[in-house]
């Protein structure tokens, strides 16, 4: 057993990500930086072009962050003001905070006791005459159901939008997380399955126009020529993706699938080792359901000893996490939700994070499907 594999098996190893390729690392920063560009620069076209090829095709705009893209993209999406958006009670907060400050009011519902994504039955029933749209979240790395949900929002004539935060490369039927709805937000937050160096995000779209106006937006309003026309007709801020994550992301697109492979078959591990485990509920294995690719950004399980099987795995030296502390998106009553969701309770309350990364070692693999194997033995 090499020293690394004999050590705590943290849930989410930082300096790792920069050892990882170092030297790789180094080198693109110091080019980029040298070449005196640090704004909007070919770094980010490269980033660009890179994401709409692996994404299959639509129009990319980096932008600053994940919430940055949603805001922006309900911003030129024609939310009314006050108009309710549906979303799942199991997911980010981020999503509820670009609806607000986009004018919406954001309508969370129940998730399903299967995987804990949103709930095409509770949607149904949440939309009203207020109804502006649906925002669905791609929750662990797993795309929503899609086809329920965008029946659903044709009858209604309401636009979908999506979370993809943790689901880049994730698909349903071959078609990729992020291009079902009007458009898809993507979060390049360190920890996810792409991690930049700090914060960085995405939009992808097919609607060409959307496109050029969240560029626009992501700059003060400036045109193609980055700076802001005499009859500029947009309300823009900066939410500018920084070049040099831009560039570290470019390169990091090249090998990204095997990121993906490696998050795949440590959950393959996980689920053969836990399937005998009465106890512990699973999501749904790699090939689990034809047709579905999930990615792994998480391996939430649940059951009814969370905050015990948590402190066993933390003496045996094993990190995990309550995914959000803990707490689903209605529970945020001092921000005015009220809406009563037994499951997403249930789910919040039970649910738990093991390690999963594509840099854990096989040792620390075994390491963490031990200790989970002693609790319940």
């Amino acid at each position: 057993m090499s020293s690394r594999e004999s050590l705590p098996v943290p849930f989410f190893d930082w300096r790792a990500l920069w050892a990882e390729r170092a030297d790789a690392y180094s080198r693109i920063l110091s080019d980029t930086a040298a070449m005196g560009g640090f704004i909007l620069q070919g770094a980010v076209d490269a980033f660009e072009v890179g994401l709409e090829a692996y994404q299959g095709g639509g129009h990319a705009v980096g932008v600053s962050n994940g919430t940055d893209a949603m805001l922006l993209g309900l911003r030129t999406s024609g939310l009314r003001p006050g108009a309710e958006v549906i979303l799942p009670a199991h997911g980010f907060i981020a999503a509820a905070q670009a609806i607000h400050f986009a004018g919406g009011r954001p309508v969370p519902v129940e998730c399903s006791p299967e995987d804990g994504l949103i709930s095409p039955e509770a949607v149904e029933r949440a939309i009203t005459p207020a109804t502006g749209g649906i925002m669905v979240v791609h929750v662990n790395g797993r795309v929503g159901p899609m086809a329920e949900i965008l029946e659903i929002a044709g009858r209604h004539r309401l636009p979908v939008f999506e979370d993809a935060a943790q689901a880049l490369g994730a698909r349903l039927y071959d078609r990729p997380a992020g291009r079902f709805g009007a458009w898809g937000a993507f979060s390049f937050y360190p920890s996810k399955t792409l991690g930049a160096f700090g914060d960085a995000g995405a939009l992808v779209t097919d609607d060409e126009d959307l496109a050029r106006r969240v560029r626009a937006m992501r700059n003060h309003g400036s045109g193609p020529d980055k700076t802001i026309p005499a009859d500029c007709a947009e309300w823009g801020t900066n939410a500018r993706i920084d070049n040099l994550q831009a560039a570290i992301l470019a390169y990091k697109l090249g090998w990204y699938d095997d990121a993906i492979a490696r998050r795949r078959e440590i959950a393959a591990r996980y689920h053969a080792a836990f399937a005998g485990l009465e106890r512990l509920e699973l999501p749904p294995s790699p090939e689990g359901e034809p047709g579905r690719f999930d990615i792994f950004q998480n391996y939430e399980v649940r059951c009814d000893r969370r905050d015990e099987l948590r402190a066993h795995l933390l003496a045996r030296g094993v990190g995990t996490i309550a995914q959000w502390g803990g707490v689903a998106l209605h529970q945020f009553r001092g921000l005015g939700f009220d809406q009563h969701l037994p499951l997403a309770d249930r789910w919040a309350a039970r649910s738990l994070l093991l390690p999963m990364n594509h840099l854990l070692s096989d040792g620390q693999v075994d390491r963490t499907i031990g200790a989970v194997a002693e609790f319940f033995a």
